[in-house]
């Protein structure tokens, strides 16, 4: 487990593309309680450790994952999120190039939930959600193009969603129309950065997280910054 800030109140993980943030139906072990016993064994508590989750990242998805490490940083992390105050920043890596270097993009989704997917329409649909992001292109390498894409809203699959209407699925991404899936089963999306308020220090807390180990990470010739390290 790669623990990248902590304090009294809050933990941020890097977590890997096979990890799973809460407990579901596999029965595998959740990112959450591989946590708990870190802080249990680090700070040899007694009895249960409490720790809040106050997002999720899908689990093929890789990067930056914020829990709370007390009650009163949860109930204020959560409405941070809620309210669009914790600002994520992610890298894609795409097989199409953009239609333009950079963008915002602007679609209405529909969650079918049955399908676990959704769809991006241009136009409001009854049921559906409005649906914000900014993209640039950062990198190229021979075969890929590497976005960096920072949230404005946050829906169900919304960047892989997005980036598919735009003609960009995520490279791996089956689900969303990529030709092949990557042979460990993730997808090429990383959660890179992420800042918010700390929720009760009130500083700026700012953690930006490694990238995956081997390619396509590691091939992309960066524009205005080195290549990027693994982690």
């Amino acid at each position: 487990m790669n623990v990248l800030y902590e304090d009294n109140h809050v933990i941020v993980v890097n977590k890997a593309a096979s990890e799973i943030v809460q407990g579901d139906k596999t029965g595998d072990t959740p990112l959450s309680e591989t946590v708990k016993l870190y802080l249990k064994e680090k700070y040899h508590k007694p009895g249960n450790v409490f720790l809040g989750v106050v997002h999720r990242l899908d689990r093929p998805v890789s990067g930056l994952v914020v829990f709370a490490r007390t009650g009163k940083a949860l109930a204020r992390l959560n409405e941070m999120f809620r309210a669009g105050e914790v600002h994520k920043v992610y890298w894609a890596v795409v097989k199409n190039p953009p239609p333009a270097p950079e963008g915002e993009l602007t679609h209405y989704l529909l969650r079918n939930e049955r399908q676990n997917k959704s769809y991006a329409y241009d136009s409001e649909r009854p049921g559906s959600k409005l649906a914000r992001l900014c993209y640039r292109v950062v990198g190229r390498s021979r075969d890929y193009y590497l976005l960096e894409v920072t949230l404005l809203t946050g829906r169900h699959h919304q960047i892989r969603c997005q980036l598919a209407r735009m003609g960009c699925p995520i490279k791996g991404d089956l689900k969303y129309g990529f030709p092949r899936s990557n042979p460990d089963g993730s997808i090429c999306l990383h959660a890179r950065k992420v800042s918010f308020v700390h929720p009760v220090s009130h500083k700026l807390v700012e953690v930006e997280a490694p990238v995956p180990v081997g390619n396509p990470w590691q091939s992309f010739e960066m524009f205005g910054s080195p290549v990027p390290s693994a982690g």
